[in-house]
């Protein structure tokens, strides 16, 4: 691309570099002419049409862009190879390096990487768009250390995400490199988890050995380290013998200057002070990408030996500015080792919390220097290096000097602070002193790559062992604009021996120091506070006990179930179990239903050769197209101004609700929706208009500058308790009632009447909202491609708005990177706006979303609010229930009304009630509208009714599993909606879990340790799991498919179902391989289009292995017995014969297959019906702990039993449960939305979204089929199971429910209590009252506005 060039610097040495010289995959790249804004990850996908590493959210939160970094060093003649994200690294500064990407380590047509193998084989791939990524953080570490051990491989998957796998079978792949497999190489408090005991509960090993594994690990390719791709020599001559000199890059916009000396460096800072100094930008990088910072110069210093300098004096260690803070962590590990313990106590808090700053990726990319000097506020390093007394060496032109790194430098204070034209050259840290003890503190939404709520660093001197203080420092982050100390605090303590009352005046001090008002940024004000003095409590503890054992006569004494708070939750040993129904031994080898087949892309997944919609090639002319949306939530817009945006270069066209005249809106359901808005907007991240250009970055600039005047309109409705207050709904409200629920309510022995909230959810699919529309040129025709679970609804809504019929709109859909519910209704209208364009134009358009894009625009699951009114006897039958249920349905109609009626429908869960009433409505509210979710309403309505049981056990002073079984459904019984029902496997299903889990064994060991532990509770809750299966219509359940075979003998099947991670083509594979008894190796399938299937249905609720299924067997059975004369002629014939046969005597070779869907039917107005088809069972038992005083927690174990009847694939079928189980865990826990008092969505992206990360997985996992026992008119008598195991996250919550409640009896609080949903560690910490939640000040509802609030 051609570029302005600033002016050589013929003063300071600076040149204009000749071009940018790399490698990526052993291949040389040169660029002439690079623009320094070029990332990696587009420079990558774009122009080197490597497209295997992926866009998963632009801001290295995700980990979908990793690829290995490798760099010489002429003065050590080493290499580095570390991760690193793509899309943060600029390629200005891969000078002399040697990038690999996934495509660089293995492929289909070479060979194939034993990494790459080994995650698909273990079947650790789903939608596979997170693969390749997980692929280069473990490939990266085994060039590192091939016999690494499990902790290091979780460790270095801490920086990558994944939404299908829930991580179990990936762990089971990494397992496969360790040095001894089976084994997890800690001896985490002393104790190996082979040695004896550790695990006594499990199943006895006998029973375990009928389910053989479900891969073969001997067949595994082995890891060979001398056949890995060599670093180039070319780039090591490069570096040994080229001249250094500065190099300078210049874009159209920016200048990107790599200083090569220090000499250079000062100069090129003393030219340019206010340059910001970048090594890995993993922070310029998104300020620049997400706050709009810009900065016209850019000083990135390459290989300068002074940066990354390590020496050892007698006072401590002084580390380089330039050192990646994987390599700090390094360093101090090693010294560790090698000091005595009193030496090195801040090195070990150090240690500790670069282990859980980021992901690997990042640790690998910042460097020391730029974590100190960027000084945010949430900064896990800085507290510590602070509270250490460090000093920074500062260099200019003018000299050298040194600075402390305090409180004033943290605060930016000119008088203590780097000068513009200064360079942080490197940081001393002291050694420890005896008498010394420091200690680091952090509590976040996760363990691990989650930046912290509140951290801390505190340090205390004593004079000797006299436990007199001398020294106290103590520094917060999270908790103002910039990290905080609490000096005044620490001054008026030193003096007092170390004590209990010394800690309560710790506490009121420090709360007083450190005041935090009510509406600071970030929310969760109230758990910060609690937080600032249970970190300081926890200090207190850790010293003590440390006294204790030094100077035993002045040590504080405190209880002995104190102890083990100290010790952390977390965990990297791992361990599961899988219980399944082999394949009958009668069963042909070839017919592979019912065997553990791998995902048949799991390969192409490995490899990054699988295609998804963005990896498609750039078309002929092709345009982009990035949308405008609302910034208010209800609001008239008086006047849009496209001038500037229209005037920039590249711009071709801004579409506005005026184009579409006529065409604006489209019906999916029952109510029409608009496509753009450009006069009135109902919720903020509503389309108002489109631009489209030349390329993406100029679509992106011009949206920017479309200027946009609103008038606020009233009532701004945000909340479901204002949606009451205004009688705002979507549709009237639907209503189920069973029985005489008011006068069963006058025969109970006791009534109860309570209420809960729900937050929504995600989908947070890893491949975001993807279309590409392509104009044929004739006819009219147009092609669309597109990431979306329902093709026909495309072709219909394209079809509409072009007004062309159907059959000249063909939708096509290869894989999609995960969906969830979430690629259906904003994908249509998304897609219907390309199309548009690319009409109008008569070019192909392309529109990606960024991840924030995406989760502002589409909406998830809805947020829900339920009272209920249970009447019950003192044994804990329920006799009445009146419930009802408010969903926040937003802006518009979407799929709500449908997620409220089968919220309705399935709400009695696993229970009879014998006289019953739910009402519910979909609220209407100035929020982008949320829309189906993996469950559709199930897993709201489900938590509502557990956690109302679970209230009625504690009323009865039962245990919840009492009070479960005794209100459970008895074998034949009939529903709320009169259908019957055969319960057997779900009372089946509920007693093995309860054996399994040897839940009445660990219910006591729950409570001895809970006697024994006052500030550490555990858990434990197990739930049942009923959940119907149906759509409520015959027509939503009808199926198509196309079969052809070929002359010579191989088959392509097409089926109207989407491949987004279930695995469903494989499945369709295997049905075919049966039924035309043939090896799957015979059979292909391409995708899914309009083309070849028409009038498809929707891919969700569980069916579409079934349904789409049974048209492939029929079709399949058409087939063979229009065939049957030939194959009885030649039985011993192969498929080639008897193809060639048919042909020779004109009998079709092709054959149609239809299912027209389950009998449905559901009378609203009766309340009755028969809407579903059969019914999945199951239980999950869950073990946690939670750390009372920062509300963290550990999911210890989970046991799950599920009744799927007869397992087509149990490979696929696991991974279903387990990803369902984790995206539920995360709903219950983790995973909250937060938006303004405005209606502004405030977690767009993974750094504040969490969803479930491989740390918060269960260390034991275990999981059990019931062998299958009724046969039923279903695909060979199997069950749906995509989304029943997601309300077994539910499991974790009630396991953490039962820690609180624990806690709270001990301390007195025995009164009735209700968690709201996510329990995240502030609604945990602030639910475990005690001296501290009570000691903290409380602002008053009103007088202050808050910054977030629940909706």
């Amino acid at each position: 691309m051609p570029t302005t060039t600033p002016q050589k610097q013929q003063s300071t040495g600076m040149e204009r570099a000749s071009e940018l010289l790399f490698y990526v995959n052993g291949c040389e790249v040169t660029e002439k002419n690079v623009d320094p804004e070029t990332m990696l990850l587009p420079y990558l996908r774009k122009k080197l049409r490597l497209t295997g590493t992926k866009y998963g959210c632009g801001g290295g939160g995700c980990g979908a862009c990793t690829v290995m970094i490798s760099r010489y060093n002429p003065i050590t003649k080493k290499i580095r190879h570390f991760p690193a994200n793509a899309c943060l690294t600029p390629i200005c500064s891969l000078y002399g390096a040697a990038v690999t990407t996934v495509e660089g380590i293995g492929s289909t047509k070479t060979r194939i990487h034993p990494v790459q193998e080994r995650i698909a084989k273990c079947h650790g791939t789903q939608c596979g768009f997170c693969t390749p990524g997980m692929v280069m953080s473990i490939y990266t570490l085994l060039r590192n250390n091939p016999e690494p051990t499990l902790s290091q491989l979780t460790e270095a998957l801490d920086g990558n995400l994944c939404r299908c796998t829930g991580y179990r079978p990936i762990i089971d792949a990494c397992k496969t490199f360790c040095k001894t497999s089976g084994c997890c190489q800690s001896k985490e408090n002393g104790t190996c988890c082979l040695d004896q005991g550790i695990n006594e509960s499990q199943e006895p090993e006998e029973e375990n050995k009928a389910s053989p594994k479900l891969f073969s690990e001997e067949e595994f390719l082995p890891l060979d380290p001398t056949q890995e791709l060599i670093f180039p020599p070319e780039l090591m001559m490069m570096a040994e013998k080229q001249p250094l000199r500065t190099r300078v890059f210049g874009g159209d916009r920016m200048m990107w200057i790599s200083p090569v000396s220090l000499k250079d460096l000062l100069e090129a800072k003393a030219k340019y002070p206010q340059a910001p100094v970048v090594m890995g930008n993993t922070s310029v990088g998104p300020q620049m990408k997400f706050k709009g910072v810009f900065h016209p110069v850019i000083i990135s210093p390459d290989r300068i030996e002074e940066l990354n300098v390590v020496s050892y004096s007698c006072n401590g260690l002084t580390l380089g500015a330039g050192l990646s803070l994987a390599q700090v962590k390094d360093i101090l590990a090693d010294m560790t080792l090698k000091l005595p313990s009193e030496k090195t106590q801040l090195y070990h808090v150090l240690l500790k919390h670069l282990g859980t700053l980021a992901g690997s990726q990042i640790r690998n990319m910042a460097s020391l220097g730029g974590h100190i000097v960027s000084r945010h506020l949430d900064s896990d390093v800085n507290p510590l290096l602070a509270v250490g007394n460090c000093t920074l060496n500062l260099l200019s032109k003018e000299g050298e000097r040194q600075i402390p790194l305090n409180e004033q430098f943290l605060k930016k204070c000119p008088t203590a602070d780097l000068k513009p034209e200064e360079i942080l050259i490197s940081v001393n840290i002291p050694y420890s002193r005896k008498w010394e003890f420091v200690s680091a503190f952090r509590q976040a939404q996760r363990q691990r790559n989650a930046l912290a709520i509140v951290n801390s660093g505190m340090r205390v001197c004593f004079g000797g062992g006299d436990g007199i203080i001398r020294e106290l420092s103590i520094f917060y982050g999270g908790v103002g604009p910039t990290t905080v100390c609490a000096k005044n605090s620490c001054q008026k303590l030193i003096g007092r021996p170390w004590n209990e009352e010394m800690l309560e005046t710790a506490c009121r001090l420090i709360l007083e120091e450190v005041s935090l008002p009510g509406s600071a940024p970030g929310g969760k004000v109230e758990f910060k506070r609690t937080l600032i003095i249970s970190f300081l409590f926890k200090f207190y503890l850790e010293v003590s006990q440390i006294l204790k054992r030094m100077a035993p006569v002045h040590s504080p004494g405190f209880a002995d179930n104190y102890e083990n708070m100290l010790e952390d939750l977390s965990s990297r040993q791992y361990w599961s179990a899988f219980k399944y129904q082999t394949a009958d031994a009668k069963q042909p080898p070839q017919d592979s239903v019912g065997r553990p087949v791998m995902h048949l892309s799991g390969i192409k997944h490995a490899t990054g050769e699988a295609i998804y919609c963005d990896d498609m090639p750039k078309l002929d002319q092709e345009l982009f197209l990035t949308f405008v949306t609302s910034s208010r939530a209800h609001a008239k817009i008086m006047f849009i101004d496209l001038s500037e945006a229209l005037s920039l270069p590249g711009v071709v066209d801004i579409v506005t609700e005026d184009h579409l005249h006529g065409v604006n809106s489209f019906c999916l359901l029952t109510k029409p929706e608009k496509l753009l808005d450009t006069y009135k907007v109902s919720c903020v991240g509503q389309l108002v208009c489109a631009v489209i250009a030349e390329s993406e970055v100029q679509a992106k600039q011009a949206a920017k500058k479309v200027k946009i005047v609103y008038q606020d309109l009233k009532p701004l409705i945000l909340t479901i308790e204002e949606a009451i207050q205004h009688n705002s709904f979507l549709e009237e409200e639907r209503k189920l009632e069973y029985g005489n629920v008011d006068e069963a309510f006058k025969v109970v022995d006791q009534i109860l009447e309570g209420e809960i909230h729900m937050g929504g959810q995600e989908h947070f699919y890893m491949e975001t909202q993807s279309m590409l529309v392509s104009p044929k040129g004739e006819d009219q025709e147009i092609d669309v491609y597109v990431s979306t679970q329902f093709p026909k609804y495309i072709q219909d809504i394209v079809a509409s708005t072009l007004k062309l019929p159907a059959n000249k709109v063909m939708c096509h859909v290869k894989r999609v990177g995960g969906a969830f519910g979430g690629k259906v209704t904003k994908t249509g209208i998304m897609a219907a706006i390309t199309a548009f364009v690319a009409n109008k134009h008569g070019r192909p358009v392309r529109c990606i979303l960024e991840r924030g894009e995406d989760m502002l625009i589409t909406g998830g699951r809805h947020p829900y609010f339920a009272k209920y009114r249970a009447g019950f006897m003192n044994d804990g039958r329920i006799l009445a229930l009146d419930m009802e249920h408010y969903s926040n349905g937003g802006a518009t109609l979407d799929e709500s009304l449908f997620v409220i009626e089968l919220g309705i429908l399935k709400m009695e869960n696993a229970y009879k009630f014998p006289n019953l009433r739910c009402r519910g409505w979909a609220c209407k509210t100035n929020l982008p509208s949320n829309t189906a979710l993996r469950g559709f309403g199930f897993p709201q309505s489900g938590l509502i009714t557990e956690a109302c049981l679970t209230e009625v056990a504690a009323r009865c002073g039962l245990s919840p599993e009492e009070v479960r079984t005794i209100n459970m459904y008895k074998e034949i019984d009939q529903t709320p909606y009169k259908q019957e029902i055969n319960a057997e496997n779900l009372i089946q299903c509920w007693k093995e879990c309860l054996a399994m889990s040897s839940y009445s064994l660990r219910k006591t060991a729950v409570e001895k340790f809970n006697a024994e532990n006052y500030w550490k509770k555990k858990g434990l809750a197990v739930v049942p799991l009923k959940f119907p299966v149906g759509l409520l219509s015959l027509a939503a359940g009808q199926a198509a498919a196309l079969i052809h075979v070929y002359l010579d003998g191989s088959v392509l099947v097409t089926h109207g179902g989407i491949e987004m991670g279930q695995g469903v083509h494989t499945k369709m594979i295997q049905v075919v391989s049966r039924e035309l008894r043939m090896p799957m190796s015979n059979v292909h399938l391409r995708g899914t289009s309009t083309e070849t299937i028409p009038n498809t249905n929707a891919s969700g609720g569980s069916v579409v292995a079934d349904l789409n299924g049974l048209a492939v067997k029929n079709a399949c059975q058409t087939l063979l017995k229009r065939l049957e004369p030939i194959i009885s002629k030649n039985p011993q014939g192969t498929w080639e014969d008897w193809a060639q046969a048919a042909f020779n005597e004109s009998i079709s070779l092709s054959a149609t297959g239809y299912f027209r869907g389950y009998e449905s039917d559901m009378n609203w107005e009766t309340g009755e019906g028969h809407p579903f088809e059969y019914f999945v069972y199951g239980a999950a038992c869950s073990e946690v702990e939670v750390d009372c005083l920062t509300g963290d927690h550990k999911n210890v174990r989970t046991d799950i039993v599920m009744d799927i009847g007869y397992s087509l694939n149990p490979a696929l079928d696991k991974g279903q449960i387990e990803g369902a189980f984790i995206q539920g865990m995360g709903l219950y826990t983790t995973e909250e939305l937060n938006y303004s008092p405005q209606g502004v969505l405030y977690t767009r992206g993974p750094s504040q979204y969490k969803i479930p990360a491989i740390c918060d997985i269960p260390t034991e996992l275990n999981i059990s089929l019931l062998p299958p026992s009724q046969n039923s008119n279903t695909l060979y008598s199997s069950k749906g199971l995509g989304e029943p195991g997601v309300f077994l996250g539910c499991s974790v919550f009630f396991a953490i429910h039962d820690a609180v409640k624990a806690a709270r009896q001990e301390r007195g609080l025995c009164g009735p209590f209700m968690l709201n949903s996510p329990l995240t560690p502030e609604k945990i910490r602030m639910a475990c009252e005690d001296k501290f939640t009570t000691m903290i000040p409380r602002d008053k509802p009103g007088s202050y506005v808050p910054w977030n609030i629940r909706i």
